[in-house]
């Protein structure tokens, strides 16, 4: 079982930036891909970037230029800095983690959801 805690939502204006947390623990566990998905209201959840546990990256294009994922191995976490800010940014992020363990192989696992809002 892997629990993942996000961080580091809020409010901010247009043009600002905010850095999200995700922090995995849990029972011994390998974490392969991790994803980045937001949900605004009304429509449907999306990917926003993902990062392999090589370090390659791949980002939608409504995200390119603006957002940033990474990851800290030694402390099983999944960052996202936003930078430029836009209204259309506006929604509830989840991070998403696929985790392998002994005698259960590989499994995908969602955070809790932070909340961003960017204002005009």
């Amino acid at each position: 079982q892997v629990q993942l805690v996000e961080s580091g939502g809020g409010l901010v204006q247009a043009g600002g930036s905010l850095r999200l947390s995700c922090a995995a623990s849990g029972s011994s566990f390998s974490i392969n891909r991790m994803y980045w998905y937001r949900q605004a209201p009304g429509k449907q959840r999306e990917l926003v970037a993902v990062i392999t546990s090589a370090g390659n990256t791949n980002y939608a294009d409504s995200v390119k230029g603006r957002f940033t994922i990474s990851r800290d191995n030694a402390k099983n976490t999944v960052y996202l800095q936003m930078d430029s800010l836009k209204p259309e940014d506006t929604a509830v992020y989840y991070c998403n983690v696929e985790a392998w363990m002994v005698r259960v192989g590989s499994q995908s696992y969602w955070g809790q959801g932070t909340q961003v809002t960017v204002s005009s």
